[in-house]
């Protein structure tokens, strides 16, 4: 059957979501020898970078299930999954999903004391993990089955019971925040909330220029990573699935080596990308860039559209419409989070694209947006910064075995996200910072580090990248920036005067310093949040040892 008649079936199916495409897909009569996923290590025997087929796939998934069910894992049981390769996390959760077990899938760069609590706090049966992340255990006792994950790709798949049969509101996976600045936050997800937005705008027209051939430097273990697997299965895409995000002398190795027509990653990808000369690199197969999470700066968007080659429709001289491949690429940005199940905005960047300041669109058709004030629950006017709130069917069903968080952060039947944004008169949205990290400099005046941030970029050519320390001292707020440089800026040189006139006036009088992060002192991390509370944290330290 044709793609599209395969992607017209599935969006025609109810009982499709997420935890039951690769059935779904067979049951259809996708072709078994089309295109499952590749990944960058060796599966069962498949070598990295192989793509499996559709058919090798569901036998690697049924080879999981069938091993884990003779193991004792059944309908409900939670199962941490604390592994190093997309593979591992992947094959492990469609193996679980098959039994209608729960996969709570880990970041697997948590410290061992701090997974070790957590799997406490999930009242998880058993824990799938790997040799690197069962030394991080060490001398942290979780106190249930510890199942090598070399072993579960031994079943025999003939063997695996039938798929168990979904319901819309069932789990099919736990993801978390990162985890490795505090204790994770459990979020549940169900098999309709995280399938609903690939049904109503990946599979409702054309598959999109770009998703041809998808490399994916998202973290596997995040809500984004079952997306991005989702989106590429229904759609008959082409998917490498890189197991490491924060190198992105990695990442551009992989696009340069497989040829990707799209990449998808976080905004911290696009930033470790800047530190190249990508007009250097072979760029030609990238039509889309594709962003979650954190939205982008403007300048690591820019750096990207202006490389990489798209198909568009010019007028031949004899009047006729016809496709040209032409430089330069489009960036989707979208703002999202775990708990949002998809991002609730969209915007396309272009080589010619003019709206940035950290925009991120208008709202998806599915999206219900209100900016709000959190003290009297209204709605803020025009230009007025207020705390993001949705209500959406890719909204997260709460928290695991947390009631407390689960509804701390609705308000009038919103879900508040913990982001401030304002709309302007056109009803394009911008985001402006983390509610956590705003700094209220009396007067009505505001420290927004993430928009901040967003200035110096734009403004000091020689900053790739920037963070902002606050901090409340007897004389009123300190701020300081941290800037990492591109390679060719001088480290030495002063950025004090071009930082200080980057920044809005009631900012630029709170700024104490600015201190240039040599790379090699710069913490890498799956997202920017990470990262730079990590640089913040070592920045605080290092004062206090000063």
């Amino acid at each position: 059957m044709a793609s599209t008649s395969i992607r017209a079936a599935l969006a025609a199916d109810p009982d499709v979501g997420a935890g039951n495409v690769l059935h779904k897909l067979i049951e259809h009569g996708a072709p078994l020898d089309g295109p499952g996923i590749a990944f960058d290590v060796d599966v069962d025997g498949f070598p990295a970078w192989q793509g499996l087929t559709l058919g090798e796939l569901r036998e690697r998934a049924a080879a999981r299930a069938a091993w884990l069910h003779a193991n004792g894992i059944g309908r409900r049981d939670p199962v941490a999954i604390y592994v190093s390769s997309s593979a591992d996390c992947f094959l492990n959760w469609m193996g679980l999903v098959w039994l209608g077990a729960i996969p709570a899938l880990m970041n697997p760069n948590i410290p061992g004391d701090i997974a070790a609590a957590y799997i406490a706090k999930l009242r998880a049966t058993a824990l799938i993990t790997d040799a690197a992340h069962i030394e991080r255990l060490t001398g942290h006792d979780v106190d249930i089955p510890v199942i090598d994950a070399a072993d579960t790709g031994t079943g025999d798949p003939a063997a695996a019971p039938a798929p168990f049969k979904l319901h819309a509101d069932d789990p099919i996976a736990i993801t978390h925040s990162s985890g490795t600045t505090r204790m994770p936050t459990a979020v549940v997800h169900s098999h309709a909330s995280l399938f609903h937005a690939t049904r109503k705008i990946r599979l409702s027209g054309p598959r999109a220029q770009g998703t041809e051939r998808i490399l994916s430097a998202l973290p596997a273990p995040h809500a984004a990573g079952i997306m991005t697997i989702n989106h590429a299965l229904s759609n008959r895409s082409e998917l490498l699935f890189l197991s490491q995000q924060s190198d992105g002398g990695a990442v551009l190795d992989a696009i340069e080596q497989w040829k990707p027509t799209g990449v998808f990653g976080f905004a911290v990808t696009w930033s470790e990308l800047a530190r190249f000369d990508l007009e250097q690199h072979d760029m030609d197969s990238v039509a889309l860039w594709f962003n979650t999470g954190d939205c982008a700066h403007e300048p690591h968007i820019r750096n990207l559209v202006n490389v990489g080659s798209r198909n568009t429709v010019v007028r031949s001289a004899e009047g006729r419409a016809v496709v040209q491949r032409v430089k330069g690429s489009s960036f989707v940005d979208g703002l999202g989070s775990t708990e949002m199940g998809h991002s609730a905005f969209h915007i396309t960047h272009g080589p010619d694209t003019e709206r940035y300041g950290r925009c991120v669109g208008v709202p998806h058709v599915f999206a219900d947006v209100a900016l709000l004030d959190t003290a009297t629950g209204e709605e803020v006017p025009v230009g007025r910064v207020g705390h993001f709130g949705l209500k959406s069917p890719t909204l997260a069903p709460g928290y695991w075995n947390d009631h407390v968080n689960t509804y701390r952060n609705r308000l009038n039947g919103y879900y508040l996200t913990g982001d401030l944004m304002f709309r302007d008169e056109e009803g394009y949205y911008y985001h402006v910072d983390r509610a956590v990290d705003s700094v209220d400099l009396g007067g009505g005046n505001w420290l927004y580090t993430a928009m901040s941030e967003e200035q110096i970029l734009r403004a000091v050519p020689d900053v790739r990248d920037c963070t902002i320390v606050s901090f409340k001292t007897d004389a009123g707020v300190v701020s300081d920036v941290l800037l990492s440089l591109h390679e060719s800026a001088d480290p030495a040189a002063d950025h004090t005067d071009a930082v200080t006139a980057a920044l809005s006036p009631a900012v630029a009088a709170t700024l104490r310093k600015v201190v240039v992060f040599p790379d090699e002192n710069i913490v890498t991390g799956p997202t920017g949040k990470v990262r730079k509370f990590l640089m913040r944290q070592r920045h605080l330290a290092e004062m206090a040892n000063a």
